[in-house]
């Protein structure tokens, strides 16, 4: 299995270790549960070096983004970053990626499961395009930074006020005394910062996160927490909400979905899809009682089945079992009453707004 910079610092301080898409991944250090809160309420650190990061130059390097991602490539200024889905010809969806403009490149966040086929479908579209594409996956550390105490764990090891930068906006700057990249998107919910730095650099930046997070009670979390605090946000995660089968409109995703800009791949299919009425919709759920409902599970409406359940959890904010699901449009109105097929036995949900949670 692959490893990041900081493998040897998760398996030294008690990470659980899996592997996740080839890389072996801590999915949590204590419980999921106490990770949870310590983003929620303070802060957490998180090893994100498994994503994939693929820089993209060269004087076609904008037309061939905008080519590859459903997202208008062209309207995205310098430091700033929007979200995307890279989709086939039929609109399914391949990945959702982040990508990040600069004066003379462009950086595609792209999902460590995901990141060999997207490699693969990259080197199919390129004829054409004059595009250099560099894979910074293994020579550079990301780090995350997540919580309302975030910004000023992170302002401590900068030489800039990380406070200052926009969301969704990512810049230069030093961090523990070395060049870096520092975004603010996040995957949480919450507020929060990612810094990309060499490799080499990258135990220097855990370490004195760590340190000057002392005060703020900040905690390393694994990937366990990560799943729940994104599906509390109801963010979709690839290979649950979104696949090869599934197109972003149907996710709910047409925000990032500009069917009047570019050419992109899966355009033709995506407007056909635009126009029709009966395909299937992304629901937030909520159930009565403890049970979990899983991934897979079937959605009834009496006698009817109307959907499934793609993620679910126990909220550790809410305190109750949430899940998110696809079913037909006629039972997606907030408020419907469904049940769900958990081992052979219905229990009652009920469809609810996304998301479930939201910051004060």
């Amino acid at each position: 299995m692959l490893q990041t910079p900081l493998h040897d610092w998760h398996a030294a301080h008690g990470g659980r270790m899996v592997d996740f898409a080839g890389w072996d991944m801590p999915v949590q250090y204590t419980t999921i549960s106490e990770e949870h809160h310590a983003v929620r309420k303070a802060a957490g650190l998180f090893d994100i070096s498994h994503m994939g990061r693929l820089k993209f130059t060269g004087p076609d390097a904008c037309r061939f983004l905008d080519h590859l991602v459903t997202n208008d490539v062209t309207k995205i200024a310098p430091g700033r970053i929007r979200y995307a889905l890279v989709c086939n010809e039929t609109g399914g969806v391949l990945d959702d990626v982040l990508v990040y403009a600069f004066d003379d490149s462009y950086l595609l966040v792209v999902n460590a499961s995901n990141r060999l086929k997207i490699l693969e479908w990259i080197e199919q579209q390129r004829d054409g395009f004059d595009v250099i594409i560099e894979d910074l996956t293994i020579s550079r550390c990301m780090i995350a930074v997540q919580g309302p105490q975030a910004a000023g764990i992170l302002s401590a090891l900068a030489d800039s006020d990380v406070a200052e930068l926009k969301y969704y906006s990512g810049t230069e700057m030093t961090v523990c005394n070395q060049p870096a990249l520092v975004s603010r998107t996040g995957y949480t919910g919450e507020d929060g910062f990612e810094v990309i730095i060499d490799s080499e650099f990258g135990q220097t930046v855990w370490d004195a996160a760590l340190e000057a997070g002392v005060a703020s009670d900040i905690r390393a979390c694994g990937l366990g927490c990560r799943d729940t605090l994104r599906l509390e946000v109801g963010m979709p995660l690839y290979g649950h909400e979104l696949d090869e089968a599934t197109d972003p409109l149907s996710a709910g995703l047409r925000f990032a979905v500009k069917l009047k800009a570019g050419d992109f791949l899966g355009r033709d299919a995506l407007l056909a899809i635009a126009d029709q009425t009966d395909r299937p919709v992304r629901i937030g759920l909520q159930l009565e009682g403890r049970r979990i409902a899983r991934e897979g599970a079937t959605l009834h409406a009496g006698d009817r089945q109307v959907g499934h359940v793609t993620s679910g959890t126990f909220s550790p904010t809410l305190v109750r079992a949430i899940g998110m699901g696809y079913v037909t449009p006629d039972v997606a109105e907030v408020g419907t009453a469904l049940e769900v097929d958990i081992r052979g036995k219905r229990a009652a949900a009920n469809v609810v707004e996304l998301p479930f949670y939201k910051r004060g």
